[in-house]
């Protein structure tokens, strides 16, 4: 059942997906096939397996991505990754700096970068050139407090960038980002709870999710 007060914003993973070049793409593979598994005349399960980096389809990034004594997967607040204000920001352009977040009120919230470069995910195109954060703005973010960050492109930094100013802000400030969303057109600016919470694993740096937004003025 579809409901308008639910946004999808994730990419789908699937059997050989390549998000990042370089990086393995997922294997997805039967463990134990229905014909192995009867449990009564008629009743049968499946078990699937699935081998992939962390960093697969829509992922969050938690602080030990990139700092060793920072919060991994499963240290995460709740509360920094579900049921948080959103605010989606319209920043069509390759280089996104502070000025788009003028006069928006951003403490306490998940910012959701909106280019539309989603629409190239799956071609050649999707990493080449792609629209980022300045690292001006990634301090200017920390700084604010915002709680969250996303964006719809592979990287919030420029991948020529070694440093990943942007990373090293806003994880040194605990506030974990959500890389490769997608859907973000069909949010409102604002009135909307965002959701992007992975399984609580040890010692993991980042994981996919399920990022979906709640549109307030349906419930």
């Amino acid at each position: 059942m579809t409901r308008p007060d639910l946004v999808e914003l994730s990419h789908t993973i699937e059997d050989g997906l390549e998000t990042y070049p370089g990086l393995p793409t997922p294997r997805i593979t039967e463990h134990m096939a229905r014909s192995d598994a009867h449990y009564a005349p008629g009743t049968s399960f499946a078990i699937t397996s699935i081998e992939m980096v962390a960093n697969t389809g829509t992922y969050i990034d938690a602080p030990f991505h990139r700092y060793e004594h920072g919060d991994d997967v499963a240290e995460m607040p709740l509360a920094s990754i579900a049921n948080v204000p959103g605010l989606c920001v319209r920043a069509p352009k390759r280089r996104i700096d502070a000025s788009v977040f003028d006069n928006r009120e951003l403490a306490g919230k998940a910012v959701l970068v909106a280019t539309g470069w989603s629409r190239h995910w799956g071609t050649s195109e999707y990493m080449n050139s792609y629209p980022f954060l300045t690292s001006e703005c990634g301090s200017f973010l920390a700084e604010a407090g915002v709680t969250l960050v996303g964006i719809d492109t592979p990287n919030i930094d420029d991948n020529i960038d070694g440093q990943r100013p942007v990373h090293t802000a806003l994880l040194g400030a605990g506030i974990p980002i959500v890389e490769h969303l997608t859907g973000l057109d069909a949010l409102p600016d604002s009135g909307f709870r965002f959701f992007a919470a992975p399984p609580k694993i040890r010692r993991f740096t980042s994981f996919p999710v399920r990022a979906f937004a709640l549109v307030e003025s349906f419930t």
